[in-house]
C-alpha cells in the first residue's frame, strides 16, 4: 500500500475525492488516514461498520505512533469516546458519522472523511456516502472524500463519489499478501448447513472438527467464521471439547459484537499458547486478529431481509459471497503464507454471487427513510445512492413512518419523527419506548425496548418471562443490559427538550422540514434497523415486570 499512498494523496489534492482499492492486509486503514491528515491539515474521520473494528483500528494507529489511544489517534462509538484536542485521526462507526452530519452537516474542523469497507453495502454506509456527496456539493466543496475497500465496485463507487464533477480517480494498489493455500472441506454427504430452523448441529460439528484438524496442520493461530453469536458459542464449546482447552495446546476464544470490550480484547490479543478464535463477520474486514495463519470458513453470514407483505423484518442466514469469502481468506495471508479451509464445494462457490446483495434492496427501510427525511430528502429523493431503493419497500416503510406519526403524507419529517430519530433504536421500538416512559418509567421502558432491539429469544413468546430471565443474568444479559442503559440515557437526555415537547403533549405531529435537498441539521440518526417488531405505534403495556 505504501507504494500507492502517494497516488491516493495526489488524487485527493487534485480532485478532492478518490477511490482506493487494495487487498486485505495492505494497510489501507492505518496508512491512508494519517497521510491525509499530514497533507490536508485538520481532523480526518475514518468510518468503520462496527464498533469493535473502530476501537481496534484506533488502537492500532496509536500503537504505530507509540501513543495512547485518544492522543493523535482516537475513536468514537456509541456510548464510548476516546479523543482529545490533539487527535488528528478519529475512527468512528458509520452511525456516529450520520448523527454528526444530521446535527451539523458542515463537519467543522474536519478536513477529510475516509469511508472504509464500502464493499459491505450496509444501509448506513450507502446513506453516509450519499449525504457526504450532498455536503460536498452544497456546503463544503473543500471536504475531501475517500472510499476504500479490498473488493469495492470501483467504477460505480467513483461515479457516485465524483457526482457532477465526473468520476473520482480510482487508485488500485497491487496485492502484497502472502500466498494462501485453498483447501475445500465440505461436510459429509448427509450433513446440510441449513434447514428450516437455521444452522444445523451437524454442520457446526463439522466446522469444529475442521478447526481442530487445521490445528494439526499449518502453524499459526486459527480464525473460524460462523454466522452469528449463537453459532460462535456452539463452535467454541465443540472445539474446546475436542481440543481439551484449559490443559492442551490451544486457547479457544469467541469474538462477536455482543461480548464485552474486555472479552473482545482478549480474543484480539495474542497469548502464550496457540489460539482458535471463533468469530462472526466482525473479523471479515478492517479488523486484524494478530497471529492468524489459518482460516476455517463456514461460508455463512447473516443478512437483513424484509417481508413487506407482512411488515416483518429480520436477519436470515445465507451463503457468503465470493468477495466476502476472499476477504475472509485474506486474513490468513497477512503475516506469512497461510491456508483457508472452506466448508463447501468448488461447485457451490462458483454459483455464489460475486458481491453481497446491497442492503438497500433487501432490508427494512423504515430507519433509512426517516434519516433521509430528517436530512430534508423525503423518500430519499435526489440523494446520490449507489442503488435506488425498491419502490415497494419505500411505500411499505413510509406507511409505517406515517402510522407512527414520523412523517406526513408527503414523506416530510414531523416533530414527532425528529423525536423518534433521536433515540438510537428501530423507529417502531423508539416510538413505543417514548410512549411507555410516562407509564413505566425510563428504566423499565428502556429494558423492554432493549429486549425487543436485541432479538432476545422469548420462550413461547413470553416477553415478561424473558425480561425476568435477563434480570437474573445469563449469556445474553450483559449485552441486553448495556443496550437498556444506553436507551435509558438517550431518553433521559432528551426528555426535557424535543421528546418531552412532542411526545408528552399527545397532540398531532408538528410540521417537519421542507421537502428540499438541503441538509437539515439539529437531529440525530437512529441506529441500524432492528428486526423483530411489526406493530408500529403501539405503547408498551404496563405489565408487572
Amino acid at each position: 500500500m505504501a507504494a500507492g499512498l502517494g497516488a491516493v494523496v495526489d488524487a485527493v489534492r487534485s480532485h478532492g475525492t478518490a477511490v482506493a482499492q487494495a487487498p486485505p492486509g495492505s494497510g489501507k486503514t492505518t496508512l491512508v488516514p494519517p497521510a491525509l491528515a499530514v497533507a490536508l491539515g485538520g481532523r480526518v474521520l475514518v468510518t468503520q461498520p462496527r464498533r469493535i473494528a473502530a476501537r481496534a483500528a484506533a488502537r492500532r494507529l496509536a500503537e504505530l505512533v507509540g501513543e495512547p489511544v485518544g492522543s493523535t489517534a482516537g475513536y468514537t462509538v456509541r456510548d464510548d469516546r476516546r479523543v482529545g484536542p490533539a487527535t488528528r485521526v478519529e475512527v468512528v462507526t458509520t452511525g456516529v458519522l450520520l448523527r454528526r452530519l444530521q446535527r451539523d452537516p458542515e463537519l467543522p474542523g474536519v478536513a477529510a472523511v475516509v469511508l472504509d469497507e464500502v464493499h459491505e453495502r450496509h444501509l448506513d454506509g450507502d446513506l453516509a456516502l450519499a449525504l457526504l456527496v450532498d455536503v460536498r456539493a452544497h456546503l463544503r466543496p473543500d471536504l475531501a472524500l475517500v472510499a476504500m475497500s479490498a473488493t469495492v465496485e470501483a467504477a460505480r463507487t467513483a461515479a457516485v463519489l465524483g457526482a457532477a464533477g465526473g468520476p473520482a480517480p480510482v487508485v488500485t494498489v497491487p496485492g502484497a499478501l502472502h500466498p494462501v493455500e485453498e483447501v475445500w472441506a465440505p461436510p459429509p454427504p448427509r450433513v446440510v448447513a441449513l434447514d428450516e430452523r437455521g444452522v444445523t448441529a451437524g454442520f457446526l460439528d463439522h466446522v469444529a472438527a475442521t478447526a481442530v484438524l487445521a490445528c494439526s496442520g499449518a502453524t499459526g493461530d486459527v480464525l473460524v467464521f460462523v454466522p452469528g453469536a449463537a453459532e460462535v458459542d456452539a463452535v467454541v464449546d465443540r472445539v474446546r471439547a475436542r481440543a481439551g482447552d484449559g490443559g492442551a495446546a490451544v486457547d479457544v476464544r469467541p469474538l462477536h459484537g455482543r461480548l464485552s470490550v474486555a472479552d473482545q480484547d482478549l480474543a484480539l490479543r495474542p497469548g502464550p499458547r496457540r489460539r482458535v478464535v471463533v468469530a462472526t463477520a466482525v473479523a471479515e474486514s478492517s479488523l486484524t486478529v494478530p497471529g492468524v495463519r489459518v482460516v476455517v470458513d463456514g461460508g455463512l453470514e447473516r443478512r437483513p431481509r424484509t417481508d413487506h407483505a407482512r411488515g416483518l423484518a429480520g436477519l436470515v442466514t445465507v451463503g457468503v459471497s465470493r468477495a466476502g469469502a476472499d476477504q475472509r481468506a485474506g486474513r490468513a495471508g497477512r503475516e506469512g503464507p497461510g491456508v483457508v479451509h472452506r466448508c463447501w464445494t468448488p461447485g457451490e462457490h462458483a454459483r455464489r454471487p460475486a458481491h453481497p446483495e446491497p442492503e438497500i434492496r433487501t432490508a427494512d427501510l423504515v430507519g433509512f427513510l426517516l434519516e433521509a427525511a430528517c436530512w430534508g430528502a423525503p423518500r430519499a429523493a435526489g440523494l446520490a445512492l449507489l442503488d435506488e431503493p425498491p419502490a415497494g419497500a419505500v411505500a411499505a416503510a413510509e406507511a409505517v413512518l406515517h402510522g407512527i406519526g414520523a412523517v406526513d403524507a408527503a414523506g416530510v419529517v414531523t416533530d414527532r419523527g425528529r423525536a423518534v430519530a433521536e433515540v438510537p433504536a428501530d423507529s417502531r421500538v423508539a416510538r413505543a419506548l417514548l410512549d411507555a416512559v410516562g407509564e413505566l418509567g425510563p428504566r423499565r421502558a428502556a429494558e423492554v425496548a432493549a429486549l425487543l432491539s436485541d432479538e432476545v429469544r422469548a420462550p413461547d413468546g413470553d416477553l415478561v418471562a424473558a425480561l425476568r430471565s435477563l434480570r437474573r443474568g445469563g449469556p445474553a444479559a450483559a449485552s441486553w443490559r448495556r443496550r437498556a442503559e444506553g436507551l435509558q440515557r438517550a431518553v433521559r437526555a432528551r426528555t426535557s427538550s424535543t421528546i418531552g415537547a412532542v411526545i408528552g403533549t399527545g397532540g398531532p405531529p408538528g410540521p417537519g422540514a421542507a421537502a428540499t435537498g438541503t441538509p437539515v441539521p439539529g437531529t440525530s440518526v437512529p441506529g441500524t434497523s432492528v428486526p423483530g417488531t411489526s406493530v408500529p405505534g403501539t405503547s408498551v403495556p404496563g405489565t408487572s415486570v
